[in-house]
């Protein structure tokens, strides 16, 4: 059996589900990160596998670098919101931060 592009999708479907499934139904904002970050997972997934198998001319690995590269300077941003999300109200609970509005 060879492994090919619907492999691939597959695992990159899954694994953009499962994140999605994290952002939706977590109230946790280290949970809902991570599931942002599965999804840009699958992304890359999908990237790096159209461009080995699709033979378009976009270097795929490129682009999954960029991604990544996002996904870190997002990742440091959320994490300092977490941070004083958690000094303000000692708890990472996303539904608290709604009261920062008064």
């Amino acid at each position: 059996m060879e492994i090919g592009l619907q492999h691939y999708l597959i695992i990159s479907a899954i694994l953009f589900g499962i994140g999605l499934f994290a952002l939706i139904s977590r109230k946790n904002a280290i949970l809902i990160l991570m599931g942002i970050e599965l999804i840009l997972n699958a992304a890359n997934i999908n990237l790096v596998a159209f461009s080995h198998f699709g033979g378009i001319g976009i270097d795929g690995q490129m682009i999954t670098i960029f991604v990544i590269i996002l996904a870190v300077s997002e990742a440091a941003i959320a994490l300092a919101i977490v941070l004083n999300l958690y000094n303000h109200f000692s708890t990472v609970n996303v539904d608290e931060a709604n009261t920062m509005k008064d």
